[in-house]
């Protein structure tokens, strides 16, 4: 069961609704762990368990001579592999706080340019999008689980099974993947995040830029469907990460020791 708190994006009632919670914005920092094997690395390690030798191991990763990284050592004995990133530690921490507070934590915010044109740009991209699919689409504000400790802004609901997430992006870094790769990035966690979070079968990417406008490149959806494995991993990784705010809750809320007199 999901929680719709109806309210605007950016406001007060928002920011109290996510007050503590663990949000899907945030899921692809959550995930990217340092000390992770690289691609190259996965193949091996993923040989060594499958049972194949070492040396069929080496060719099929394209090794010359076996790789001693610690982190390979640690997968193949069955060892936890990969540290939080200190951008997940703090924000961890943020959160704990902001559960012990009750209230959102906002002396540290800034609104960044880009974050101010991909506001500004939202309606326009939303009412692209209905035109496209010739649907109106419903406003979520902020959705979240029933125990409060997951959540996200649907950028849209699109009738009982659907959802959308609109991106402004106007850096070419964020958008030449995009146009000239179909590659979406960190999004993906946020997109399947909000299907786990829903319940949503599907949920579509919508970029929205406005300078290629001329060569009818301005507007670009693309649909993904509810990947349950893909949430399944997803789902491991944020509930090892909600161990972590309440590890940071509960030593926060220790009661400082008192030093013994000289």
């Amino acid at each position: 069961m999901t929680i719709i708190h109806e309210c605007e994006q950016g406001t007060e009632e928002w920011k109290r609704a996510r007050c503590g919670v663990i949000t899907a914005s945030m899921f692809s920092t959550i995930r990217a762990k340092v000390g992770m094997p690289n691609e190259q690395q996965q193949i091996y390690i993923n040989c060594l368990l499958a049972g194949q030798t070492e040396k069929a191991a080496m060719e099929k990763a394209g090794y010359k001579s076996a790789p001693k990284a610690d982190c390979i050592k640690k997968a193949v004995a069955g060892e936890k592999v990969g540290e939080w990133s200190d951008a997940a530690k703090n924000y961890a921490f943020r959160l704990a706080c902001e559960r012990i507070a009750g209230e959102p934590l906002d002396g540290d915010q800034f609104e960044t340019f880009a974050m101010r044109r991909g506001r500004a740009l939202e309606e326009q991209c939303r009412l692209r999008h209905e035109a496209e699919i010739k649907t109106i689409v419903d406003l979520a504000g902020f959705v979240t689980t029933e125990d409060n400790k997951f959540g996200c802004s649907a950028d849209s609901l699109i009738g009982e099974h659907g959802g959308a997430e609109y991106k402004a992006f106007y850096a070419p870094e964020k958008v030449r993947p995009v146009l000239a790769e179909d590659d979406w990035g960190d999004i993906l966690d946020q997109v399947q995040g909000c299907m786990w979070i829903t319940g949503r079968k599907w949920w579509e990417m919508c970029l929205y830029f406005p300078a290629l406008a001329s060569v009818g490149k301005d507007f670009t959806r693309k649909r993904i469907l509810r990947d349950d494995n893909y949430i399944e991993s997803l789902e491991a990784d944020l509930m090892e990460f909600e161990t972590l705010v309440s590890e940071w809750q509960e030593l926060l809320m220790q009661k400082p020791q008192q030093q013994a007199a000289a």
